[in-house]
């Protein structure tokens, strides 16, 4: 089960690929200042989390109406999530927990996805500027995507 709606959100600082090397964001850089949406997924290059990161990358501008920024949050690292980002155009900054910690933290860890190994569960939080989770859903499968309608209205 994900961390509970009203929780305060564990804070992190995650790597993603930028034009001139890694680049570090921090989560708590948010507060005070917007929502940030976190969505969790198995991994880079599966055709379920294509799909999640292509439709959320087409509705970006709708994210930031609601005063929101929105991170994919993958395993993966952040030179392969730059390479699946680049060939599927997706424009979602994506962070790289590669050690699995805020996997963990947020208690979405699905253990050995198709025999490779452990991953992060498919799952979406949203975050209030005061840094307390305003809605939490970890998804019954990978291959079920996040009720993106109530994540919105958890937004509004």
């Amino acid at each position: 089960m994900p961390i509970a709606v009203g929780s305060k959100a564990p804070d992190f600082t995650l790597k993603t690929k930028a034009d001139d090397g890694l680049k570090d964001v921090k989560l708590s850089d948010n507060f005070g200042k917007k929502q940030t949406v976190l969505l969790f997924f198995p991994a880079a290059f599966t055709g379920v989390c294509t799909q999640e990161m292509c439709d959320q990358t087409g509705g970006l501008a709708e994210y930031e109406k609601l005063g929101a920024q929105v991170y994919g949050i993958s395993v993966d690292n952040a030179f392969a999530q730059e390479a699946w980002a680049k060939a599927n155009k997706i424009g979602l900054t994506l962070l790289s927990d590669l050690n699995k910690t805020v996997t963990k933290a947020y208690d979405v860890l699905f253990p050995m996805l198709a025999g490779i190994g452990d991953t992060s569960a498919r799952a979406a939080f949203v975050i209030g500027k005061d840094g307390v989770v305003k809605y939490a859903e970890q998804t019954p499968t990978p291959k079920d995507l996040p009720n993106f309608a109530a994540l919105k209205a958890a937004l509004g």
